[in-house]
């Protein structure tokens, strides 16, 4: 699934190439994805301009000064930009249609979501799937302490704490596991007793490594691409990630797989206590 790196990728790639152009067409090939695609789409987007671009969690939005689009990749999905002639393929479900370049959305699972908040039902950070999101993790409200306050009463793993995105938004399974092997923590420790000076070093680690990704355009897993088609590298560098029985990069001892919460979780039992 794009995590939290790869959607900021899509947005960094698409953003020069949509905001401060217009809408000249709408193409939506199904009655929807996970969710029914809005009523009147097109009507509502004809020859609107849009005005910026931003991210929430896995969210994309794009906004528009009467709303904002709100689109989720889901399991394997992924916005390219190309001519406006380019004939769709059998997983092209959505298109935006610029003065010369479409934007499209391809989605073989169709697990993602093309939604619209109108502007009259106020900030779109009101809307029902971002309202309950946790604090962005390369903004500077998020800190050791963000996660130190909100974990006092939670007993369940730190791994499964922050997939769950109610404190911090964003840090899926890849980087959860990465973050927690650069902090030295043990994944299957209780959240309420890593103590104000691991969560300091825990939420550092987590910024560290997500900028990292975006940097190297986010990890290749399954088959995620970028706006411009190009895979992303991070994957290249993982320290414990789906390196199960391999060796530990700093100690040499053997990589541990184990599954938490139906995912699977990769750790170093010597580096990480």
């Amino acid at each position: 699934m794009p995590e939290l790196p790869e959607v900021e990728v899509t947005r960094r790639g698409i953003a020069p190439h949509i905001e401060g152009r217009t809408v000249r067409g709408v193409t939506l090939r199904h009655t929807g994805l996970r969710w029914p695609f809005p009523i009147d789409l097109e009507q509502r987007l004809l020859n609107r301009t849009v005005r910026a671009t931003s991210r929430r969690g896995k969210y994309l939005l794009i906004a528009f000064d009467h709303g904002t689009l709100i689109i989720h990749l889901g399991m394997s999905g992924h916005l390219r930009i190309l001519p406006l002639a380019t004939p769709p393929q059998k997983h092209d479900h959505f298109d935006l249609m610029l003065e010369d370049q479409v934007m499209r959305l391809t989605d073989p699972r169709r697990f993602g979501a093309v939604l619209w908040h109108p502007h009259e039902e106020g900030s779109v950070d009101n809307h029902l799937l971002l309202r309950g999101l946790g604090v962005e993790p390369l903004e500077t409200l998020f800190s050791g302490q963000t996660l130190y306050k909100a974990t006092r009463n939670r007993s369940a793993p730190i791994k499964q704490v922050l997939l769950a995105g109610d404190i911090v938004v964003g840090v899926g399974n890849i980087y959860a596991s990465e973050s927690l092997f650069e902090a030295g923590i043990n994944p299957k420790t209780p959240a309420h007793r890593i103590s104000l000076a691991r969560y300091e070093k825990l939420a550092q680690a987590i910024r560290r490594v997500l900028a990292a990704s975006i940097e190297r355009g986010g990890s290749t897993l399954r088959d995620f691409v970028g706006a411009d088609g190009q895979s992303g590298y991070f994957q290249q560098s993982y320290f414990v990630y789906d390196r199960g029985g391999e060796p530990c990069r700093q100690c040499g001892s053997a990589v541990r797989q184990i599954r938490q919460g139906q995912r699977s979780t990769f750790y170093c039992v010597n580096c990480q206590k």
